[in-house]
């Protein structure tokens, strides 16, 4: 393992250039993971579906957004990390030793690659292939989990086998592969400390996680460290649930990196906040009355952190809820669907969602050409609506209707167009900004007690009441099918 001295002080071994973040430093164990096949195929994934047939500009890949999740991430950890040497600094004991330097390193890193292999198991067109009917089925395959880790113990990652698949079980198993293939422990960094970080995954940590996590959590928290409920609780299972909510969470790089990312190739503003100024507001926190490390944010970087979370709002309401966009990502399920019909199809795909060694070709390009074969001989089908960027006639836009009532629409819109009702097509998202409260219940603001100068930790809610003002709702986008789609 190199010296954590030299990677401290920024001794990369390679720069990319990246459009939205500049320059991103890369160490040589970093590079193995992105020059490995399976993240060789993000280069050929789209990170916003087709949402380039109504924004030209989004045709930025997985790649790109996973380098930048891992650039986000390292810097929110380090920020958080320099805001505590800042303010330590202000007394004589400001010395770090050798074991805390690589205490700090070694989490960098972790996270570092937790971030990197987030999303590294998304399928062809992201989100939308988890949704396609057919592909459902296949994921949820009885077996299918067991068929996916043939040959390896999981025990320590999935105490119970998953009755489901997502994209998250794919990223876990994908990361697993090209670690075993770089052979990450010869680096020093234990693979389950990392897929620990990852979401879907419950692990005991490695002993080298949990000697550094004690003495990462000893210099943080001083005298705390072992006070009140913490001196009761895992430090080695409250570090790595940190970690978690940096790869993973309400402020979180994924978060972070997608809207600026998105924002910037679909050459819109609203995606845009201050990432600088959120990052140097933010502090680890802790509470001695139950056993809690997370993220706190100083109570001068409250401006940035609604920034962001109001950015995300819009983001969602006029970009990824786009009607013709919604429109659109319907077709294209459909078209998933339908090129699925064909039996050596349904085989290779089946085989690419069960074997990690044909996973890697399970790209967008596989199926465009898929929808351009089945669009040659089929003139009237979903293929030939996402070939021909052929669009349903958007009729109306609703708001929080319950399935009844929007089922009631439908009828009342194909009854006032003379139209079977099979011929109304309703796209629907859901805005889960209930999270944004709950979640945020769990991060601290550190607020300078006027009197006394001391600094405590409050609820969110107790200062600020701008997070109160997002709810759980439904953007309803009716549509009328294409005339080529019409019987």
């Amino acid at each position: 393992m190199r010296s954590a001295i030299d990677d401290l002080l920024g001794a990369y071994d390679k720069l990319i250039m990246d459009p939205v973040h500049g320059g991103i430093p890369l160490y040589s164990h970093e590079i193995a993971v992105l020059d490995h096949r399976l993240f060789q195929r993000l280069r050929n994934i789209c990170q916003n579906d087709i949402l380039s047939l109504v924004f030209p500009g989004a045709t930025h890949s997985r790649f790109l957004h996973s380098v930048g999740v891992m650039y986000v991430g390292s810097r929110m950890f380090r920020a958080m990390i320099d805001a505590y040497l800042r303010e330590r600094n202000l007394s004589p004991r400001a010395e770090m030793t050798f074991s805390q330097l690589e205490a700090i390193d070694y989490i960098a890193k972790v996270i570092r690659l937790a971030c990197l292999l987030h999303d590294s198991g998304h399928s062809s067109f992201s989100h939308q292939f988890n949704q396609a009917r057919r592909i459902q089925a296949l994921m949820q395959q009885e077996g299918r989990f067991a068929q996916l880790w043939q040959g390896i113990d999981t025990s320590n990652l999935y105490p119970q086998t998953p009755l489901t698949l997502e994209h998250e079980h794919y990223s876990v198993r994908v990361a697993y592969e090209i670690f075993q293939d770089i052979d990450l422990a010869s680096q020093g960094i234990e693979i389950v400390d990392v897929l620990g970080c990852m979401e879907t995954t419950s692990v005991q940590p490695s002993e080298r996680f949990a000697r550094h996590a004690h003495t990462f959590w000893e210099f943080i928290a001083g005298q705390d460290a072992n006070a009140g409920a913490l001196a009761h609780s895992s430090t080695a299972k409250l570090v790595m649930d940190l970690l978690s909510s940096i790869v993973s969470g309400e402020i979180d790089a994924d978060r972070a990196d997608y809207m600026l990312r998105d924002g910037f190739h679909s050459s819109v503003t609203i995606g845009g906040f201050n990432l600088d100024h959120l990052l140097s507001n933010m502090r680890f926190g802790w509470t001695l009355e139950t056993p809690w490390l997370g993220l706190a944010i100083a109570r001068k970087g409250l401006g940035a952190l609604e920034d962001f979370v109001y950015s995300r709002h819009q983001m969602y309401r006029q970009v990824y809820a786009h009607k013709t966009a919604l429109g659109f990502d319907w077709l294209l399920r459909e078209a998933i669907n339908e090129v699925l019909q064909d039996p050596e199809t349904f085989s290779w795909v089946d085989d690419c969602l069960g074997n990690i060694g044909s996973f890697a070709e399970v790209t967008d390009t596989f199926f465009w050409e898929a929808f351009r074969r089945h669009a040659r001989t089929h003139s009237k089908s979903f293929s030939r609506c996402i070939v021909d960027r052929i669009r349903m006639d958007h009729l109306e836009t609703r708001e929080d209707l319950d399935e009844p009532s929007r089922e009631a629409h439908r009828q009342t819109l194909a009854d006032a167009l003379s139209v079977p009702v099979d011929e109304i097509v309703t796209c629907t998202m859901k805005a889960r900004f209930s999270h944004i409260q709950d979640n945020f219940e769990g991060i601290k603001v550190l607020v300078r007690e006027p009197v006394t100068g001391r600094r405590r930790l409050h609820r969110i809610t107790e200062v600020s009441s701008f997070f109160q003002k997002f709810s759980d709702g439904t953007i309803d986008h009716f549509y009328r099918l294409p005339k080529v789609l019409r019987p």
